[in-house]
């Protein structure tokens, strides 16, 4: 049991585990605030273009509820293709986004790499070099 609790330690503390929980706690705040972007300011614009029209209410009923008085005896039964376009639409602009943010961070790499991988400021080629080397012993050899 104690090598069973050992293994299970050293798996969770390994760094792409914790890398991981960060990135599921911070994609579900992400999630949140694209939810957000959708539901509060993308939305109503397109609400208004179409005529106030909401996605996440329309439905096609199946069997209307049967009511007695006030009080419903067996529940509409619908399909919310509303909710479905909605739920559609949350994932495309969460998707751009995710690959936005993935674009520029893949950029700023790029550019990271390219600076570390530039090279040393040039100096004499080896070509050159032999040739200085060849004049300084043909200068030495003159004065011999």
């Amino acid at each position: 049991m104690g090598n069973f609790i050992k293994e299970f330690k050293e798996f969770a503390m390994k760094g792409n585990v914790i890398d991981m929980a960060v990135g599921v706690i911070i994609g579900g705040a992400f999630g949140k605030i694209v939810s957000s972007l959708v539901n509060d300011i993308i939305m109503p614009g397109i609400g208004v273009l179409t005529g106030g029209l909401n996605f996440s209410e329309n439905k096609f009923v199946i069997k209307q509820a049967v009511m007695n008085g006030t009080e419903t005896v067996t529940p509409e039964v619908a399909i919310t293709w509303g909710a479905f376009v909605q739920t559609v639409f949350d994932f495309l602009i969460i998707a751009f986004c995710i690959f936005v943010a993935i674009k520029m961070i893949n950029k700023l790499k790029k550019a990271k790499e390219e600076e570390a991988a530039a090279p040393a400021p040039s100096g004499p080629t080896q070509e050159e070099l032999l040739a200085e080397i060849r004049d300084l012993l043909k200068k030495d050899l003159e004065k011999n």
